[in-house]
């Protein structure tokens, strides 16, 4: 990944969270619910660096992810915990106000933990850490930097596919 900076200020074009990835798409429809489960908490936890630092004592994020691991480790579906975790980390998100790494970062970990209820949530998270890679890093370095990201995003679910299941 490229340099980054807690604080950057210089004009970068607009990431977008809507870009079409047929090729991970692909992937995720492969992908069983509890692997994409792993793979959106992986993808989260790679950016998470970006919130804790602004907020160390704020654990919303983390929480989310640590309530999307007990889901994985049990299988235990309580809609009021995973609903209630999601949306506490996005209003961490919201806390944070502009569009930073951070807010970003914690977009991811809202997102990764949603996915314990619906699978595609999982892209959303992918895409959130591709965002918060973007937004951390020097303006001649985003695009690179967020695909460097997405590629790893792509790598990392092919294996885990390979690694549990059949």
């Amino acid at each position: 990944m490229g340099k980054s900076h807690p604080a950057i200020s210089m004009v970068k074009p607009k990431f977008s969270l809507a870009a079409s990835d047929e090729e991970l798409q692909t992937l995720i429809d492969q992908a069983s619910h509890q692997t994409l489960a792993i793979w959106a908490r992986d993808c989260a936890m790679r950016v998470l660096p970006h919130y804790e630092s602004l907020f160390p004592t704020e654990p919303r994020p983390r929480q989310a992810l640590k309530t999307l691991q007990d889901w994985i480790d049990t299988g235990q579906f309580s809609m009021s915990v995973i609903r209630s975790a999601s949306l506490n980390a996005h209003a961490a998100a919201r806390q944070v106000g502009d569009d930073t790494p951070a807010r970003s970062a914690a977009r991811a970990a809202g997102q990764a933990m949603a996915t314990a209820h619906v699978r595609t949530h999982s892209l959303g998270t992918a895409k959130y850490a591709q965002q918060a890679v973007f937004r951390a890093t020097f303006p001649d370095e985003a695009q690179v930097s967020a695909a460097q990201e997405r590629n790893w995003q792509y790598h990392h679910l092919e294996n885990l596919i390979r690694e549990r299941q059949p």
